[in-house]
């Protein structure tokens, strides 16, 4: 008599750990193949490792300079792997059973509200056709501009191939260039065009797509929802109060702004207060910036992109939630409230618990990292930072990492972009349903 086999049921984190690493390892096997390579090598499997995670993570980390190692073949794997990994495999699966007309269960539709972060299934599917459109539209409107601005300095095929390639990954904020030699945009530091075009296409994709589909029904409903304006207030702070900082600081450093006209700070102040939204280009030298400066971005890139995004961080709404706390506990009220509406404790709780394991992986990370790689303490905890909120900027240890450095920074990206608490939720045993409270206690605080 056959036994019979006991199905395997995986909560929605679970799936969604699990999908996001099977990407991982079928990119690797891809780059790892002679064809990928310019010069027909196979590239080592750690590297191959390495460049997938980053891509599907959507870093821009990078141990391999991805305009001149690899040929077309690698290049086109690079993008569609940031391409799923920004949009997220859940939202490309829906794409293709939509395609086909299949129909969308239930159980697909609770893992599209776990990737897309919503608090029900209603309209998960509408709001999903919304995003693959609004990707197309935006990147497509990027790749032209790119196309237009770079066919003055190479032939119109090429610099459409480029423009593709640098929508693609700059809306998704992945901060892959193929310009080569690690140059990002150093080469465009004072055009108004690139400039333009890559914050534009950083900010839109950083937003998230439920406040784009908020933004896109505005003239219809009249007003946003409590988390559009959140999310838009807190990107727009933090874009100018980057920018001022950044122009302070630098003004007169004569190894990023201080060579620069108006224009060219204004541009190069810009784009440096918007890549640490995770997107991790550059148009100045990292690496001369003051320590100020540095830590700025450091700041920045820990608190990143928001919710629903193709980008990662703690997300502006959680570093606004908890902003929002302090503050009423400093005035000494009992409720949080934006725009007139009362947050739950539970909202609190959840920001507060990300911030803290955000900080305790950072922290550990860095720890272990000062120990085994041979680097100032300041590059290492910037790198780390850089992988955790997969951002892409890079001082320059990343390519001089040791195998277990590349594994951990890995590993890093990895958590960063699925999430610590999906990740904390899919590796916890099954909830337990709490019969009694324990009476209240009280302990001093501060």
């Amino acid at each position: 008599m056959a036994m019979a086999v006991p199905k395997l049921r995986f909560a929605p984190p679970q799936i969604l750990a699990i999908g996001y690493a099977a990407i991982v390892f079928i990119g690797t096997l891809l780059l790892m193949l002679p064809i990928s390579s310019v010069s027909g090598r196979s590239l080592p499997a750690i590297d191959a490792f390495f460049t997938a995670t980053s891509a599907v993570c959507v870093t821009g980390l990078v141990v391999v300079d991805t305009g001149t190692f690899f040929s077309t073949f690698g290049q086109m794997v690079i993008l569609i792997l940031i391409q799923v990994g920004g949009l997220g495999f859940m939202t490309m699966a829906t794409l293709f059973a939509l395609v086909f007309q299949r129909r969308i269960s239930l159980r697909d539709r609770l893992l599209l509200q776990e990737a897309m972060n919503q608090g029900s299934v209603e309209g998960i599917v509408r709001l999903i056709r919304r995003v693959l459109y609004y990707s197309l539209a935006i990147e497509m409107v990027g790749a032209l501009l790119f196309t237009f601005r770079l066919s003055f300095d190479m032939p119109i095929g090429r610099a459409f191939y480029f423009g593709v390639f640098h929508a693609v990954s700059f809306f998704n904020n992945a901060g892959f260039d193929i310009f080569g030699h690690f140059r990002s945009l150093t080469e465009y530091t004072t055009d108004p065009i690139m400039n333009f075009t890559s914050i534009m296409l950083i900010v839109l994709g950083g937003l998230g797509f439920i406040v784009l589909s908020d933004l896109a029904d505005l003239r219809h409903k009249k007003k946003l929802s409590l988390h559009s304006k959140v999310v838009l207030s807190t990107t727009a702070f933090l874009l100018v109060l980057g920018a001022i900082v950044i122009l302070l600081f630098e003004w007169n450093n004569p190894g990023t702004l201080g060579r620069l006209g108006w224009g060219g700070k204004f541009w190069g102040a810009m784009l440096q207060s918007t890549t640490p939204r995770t997107a991790g280009i550059n148009s100045v030298d990292l690496t001369a910036l003051h320590q100020a400066t540095q830590f700025l971005l450091l700041i920045l890139m820990f608190i990143g992109a928001s919710p629903g995004s193709t980008g990662g961080g703690i997300k502006t709404t959680t570093f606004a939630v908890t902003i929002g706390a302090m503050i009423t506990m400093m005035r000494g009220r009992e409720d949080v409230v934006f725009f007139r509406y009362r947050l739950a404790r539970e909202r609190i709780l959840k920001a507060l618990t990300i911030i803290l394991l955000s900080l305790a992986l950072v922290i550990a990370v860095a720890m272990i990292l000062s120990a085994t790689e041979d680097h100032d303490f300041m590059v290492v905890l910037f790198e780390t930072m850089s992988a955790f909120g997969t951002v892409g900027l890079s001082l320059g240890l990343t390519p001089e990492l040791s195998t277990f450095g590349k594994i951990l920074i890995a590993l890093t990206m990895f958590a960063g972009r699925v999430g610590l608490l999906t990740l904390v939720y899919a590796l916890k045993p099954k909830k337990n349903f709490e019969k009694y409270r324990y009476p209240e206690g009280k302990i001093i605080i501060g």
